[in-house]
């Protein structure tokens, strides 16, 4: 844990950033699954390929007169530049922070990894991530930090660049007030290493938050389109409601001509759809069912729902004291993800695994999955043994071909 007084710019937050600066259990874990999994070469293939932003979160705890000293809205999200985020860092000095390789997508990822660490049938998944990162030193803390994780970070740093970060504020009430420095987490090109990358995936991730910027939705149509060339399926997290309500035409574009998978929660849900906030989530489910053949919409503590192909199971949710609900969907679509590459043909089973996943987080304090309770988790998941029907539902042989 470090002190914001220690960082008044960038540069100096980046050189003060230690390995205690990551939670003390995930450090052992990394360590242990990293010796048990050593890292994949790239001429492997990816079970999943996840495409998306990466930045570095300094999470820290202020109170509600910090929020209004700053004029900032409590529980949203907002984009600030290189002098906000400058002023925010130097409000907290005083303040202690952590600060991890974060992001939405990252969570999935890690938890995917996690999960397959046990094997498939012996095999353990190969995880990987494509995203901008500078040549700084919080560049260099985050590629680091993501591999530790066993997910295999492929993108070179961009020279000279500046790596984005989220700060994120929670008050007393548990709510998380994030302001989100995009730095190079905004370029995504589509280049020869993508594309080769991608060809050897099963599944591709790409994070709705790319949608934010308009430079972005050439390069994330190229990877689609290669992704269906090569038999890949092609997941979409709707990721935030004012990112779809602002980029609404991309996120359509994207969904109608590529998309196999959608994860959202049911307020992302139906701002894709234009429902009103009265409509169920399982009325939203089934509209994206008309578009994409697998749906997953999570409801927060009222459970989930599933569509496929039309088709809507209601998830109830599991049992759970809740400690920290960010980070919940994240952990929901990581069990999704393991379930369609385990092979199951139940969508209950699988919906039920999901929020088994997304319970154990949301249980305790912070967005990543403990890679002790991954292990309970995936030892604890029923071996499919027969071909799943979802997968060819979905419409992807590469799955089965592991």
């Amino acid at each position: 844990m470090s002190s914001a007084s220690d960082a008044g710019s960038s540069d100096g937050l980046a050189d003060n950033l230690k390995l205690s600066d990551i939670d003390e259990d995930d450090n052992h874990q990394e360590t242990d699954i990293k010796s048990e999994h050593p890292s994949t070469s790239l001429s492997d293939r990816w079970h999943v390929l996840g495409l998306g932003q990466a930045m570095v979160d300094f999470s820290g705890t202020v109170d509600d007169e910090f929020l209004n000293r700053l004029g900032l809205e409590k529980g949203t999200r907002k984009m600030v530049n290189h002098e906000e985020r400058g002023r925010v860092l130097q409000a907290m000095d005083g303040c202690s922070y952590k600060a991890a390789a974060g992001g939405s997508l990252s969570n999935t990822l890690v938890a995917l990894a996690r999960l397959g660490g046990q094997g498939i049938g012996g095999t353990s998944l190969n995880i990987s991530m494509a995203g901008s990162v500078g040549s700084d030193p919080l560049g260099g803390f985050y590629r680091s930090k993501i591999r530790r994780a066993n997910v295999n970070f492929l993108s070179e740093p961009i020279r000279d660049g500046t790596t984005g970060m989220v700060i994120v504020l929670t008050t007393p009430d548990a709510q998380r007030t994030m302001l989100a420095y995009q730095g190079t987490s905004a370029r995504i090109s589509y280049d020869p290493c993508l594309a080769n990358s991608i060809s050897r995936t099963s599944i591709l991730v790409v994070e709705g938050y790319l949608f934010e910027f308009p430079d972005t939705i050439e390069s994330i149509a190229m990877a689609c389109e290669q992704a269906h060339r090569c038999g890949a399926l092609v997941a979409i997290t709707a990721s935030d409601v004012s990112c779809i309500e602002g980029h609404y035409d991309d996120f359509w574009h994207i969904i109608f001509n590529y998309s196999d998978i959608i994860f959202a929660n049911s307020d992302e849900a139906r701002a894709l759809c234009h429902c009103s906030a009265k409509e169920s989530p399982a009325v939203a489910t089934r509209y994206l069912g008309q578009f994409v053949p697998f749906v997953s919409v999570t409801d927060g503590g009222k459970g989930s729902y599933i569509g496929l192909k039309g088709e809507v199971v209601y998830i109830p949710p599991t049992s759970c004291v809740p400690v920290d609900t960010c980070g919940a969907g994240d952990a929901y679509a990581s069990g999704i993800l393991y379930g369609l590459l385990r092979g199951n043909s139940n969508l209950k089973g699988m919906g039920a695994f999901a929020s088994k996943v997304a319970a154990t987080v949301v249980s305790q304090q912070g967005t990543r999955l403990r890679v002790r309770d991954a292990s309970k988790l995936a030892t604890s998941y029923p071996l499919q043994h027969e071909r799943s029907t979802i997968r060819s539902d979905v419409g992807s042989d590469q799955i089965s071909s592991f």
